[in-house]
């Protein structure tokens, strides 16, 4: 049998320090009621009945279990602890990583542009059709006909009709899908047509089908186009900050947690500047490559408390006149879209601290 001591010292009123060849601890509490830990992580509480013998305690933390099972699930419970932990710093960091793509998303809304249409060009288009020659597909497919060799295999097992007939069949849908192409074709150069006659109502018609704007949509954005002159459009853009720019602003903490807090005011109307502007930069690209515009004008417009009533009003916060070679000349991957504003004629009456005032519309 090993030897062993303990000591006591008491160093306040119901408050005693011990040490023993195991461990040093504290324990605390009055007759019938007393808690202690030990520098081995141990931790009893003890509740008893003085003079009936009765007492009951209770263990934890650091207790060593004989049964591999009992070890197992405390393994396992440590394990499931620290996966749980791992899953709480991952969501922070993806929700952080998605908060800040959204930031970025909003200040590079104009670096996105469809691509140009030269509708000159199609105009003059032919698709063999219009000759009375055969269309590619079915030039391809008669080739594909004519060339074919039976394999070894298809010959072994009598095939051979049966992939002649396969490839016949698909010259009839050569045939077919050369026709569709034609139609489509011929459809466009009427378009094109049209185009260069400046019909308005064609012009409506390729915004239309084009929908150059739909992922605008995604933030909650509405657009209206209005044109009086086949040289000028005019775009009202609906802005929804309300749904468009996050309140709150997102981090990590040095322990990997998620930290959320309101976003300054500042930073926030900064944020919103550089959301207007740089859509306003994005529907006048796409109008321009989509139609042949020599000017574009973008009315941002947006909901503001109207203090004399109270209510909530549309009123139109930036209005810009785009001209075609000025905007061509700017280099979008490197320019400040609040600043380049400047360049156009505009109205937009920014204050840092209380963000977008109310402006008139840019008249034709």
């Amino acid at each position: 049998m090993g030897f062993g001591f303990r000591k006591s010292f008491k160093i306040a009123p119901g408050v005693k320090f011990n040490v023993s060849h195991r461990s040093v601890g504290v324990s605390a509490g009055v007759k019938g009621l007393r808690y202690s830990v030990n520098s081995r992580g141990q931790s009893r509480a003890t509740a008893s009945i003085p003079g009936t013998g009765l007492s009951y305690t209770t263990t934890s933390n650091g207790r060593s279990y004989k049964s591999p099972a009992y070890n197992k699930r405390q393994q396992l419970l440590r394990e499931q602890k620290e996966i749980r932990k791992q899953e709480e710093i991952q969501q922070a960091k993806f929700e952080v990583d998605m908060f800040n793509n959204q930031i970025d998303l909003i200040k590079s809304i104009h670096k996105e542009c469809d691509d140009f249409i030269d509708w000159q060009q199609i105009s003059v288009s032919k698709h063999p059709y219009h000759t009375g020659e055969k269309g590619k597909n079915e030039i391809e497919a008669i080739a594909n006909l004519t060339h074919y060799k039976p394999s070894f295999t298809q010959k072994l097992f009598k095939s051979t009709e049966k992939e002649q007939q396969r490839l016949k069949e698909k010259v009839i849908l050569a045939i077919e899908q050369d026709r569709e192409e034609f139609e489509g074709i011929n459809r466009t150069i009427k378009i094109a047509h049209k185009v260069m006659k400046q019909d308005v109502d064609t012009y409506f018609q390729v915004i239309e089908e084009l929908s150059p704007l739909d992922d605008l949509l995604d933030f909650g954005s509405g657009f209206e186009f209005f044109i009086e002159d086949p040289n000028v459009l005019e775009v009202d853009f609906i802005v929804n900050s309300e749904n468009v720019i996050p309140k709150k602003q997102k981090t990590l903490t040095k322990t990997g947690k998620l930290s959320e807090k309101d976003m300054p005011k500042t930073k926030y109307l900064d944020i919103l500047q550089d959301y207007v502007c740089s859509c306003a930069i994005r529907i006048a690209r796409d109008m321009f490559a989509i139609l042949p515009f020599k000017s574009v004008i973008v009315n941002a417009m947006d909901k503001q408390l109207n203090t004399a009533t109270g209510q909530l009003e549309v009123v139109t916060i930036l209005s810009v006149k785009f001209e075609k070679s000025i905007l061509s000349s700017l280099n979008f991957d490197t320019i400040d879209c609040s600043d380049s504003m400047s360049n156009f004629e505009h109205n937009m009456d920014f204050k840092k601290t209380k963000g977008f005032m109310a402006v008139e519309k840019i008249l034709l």
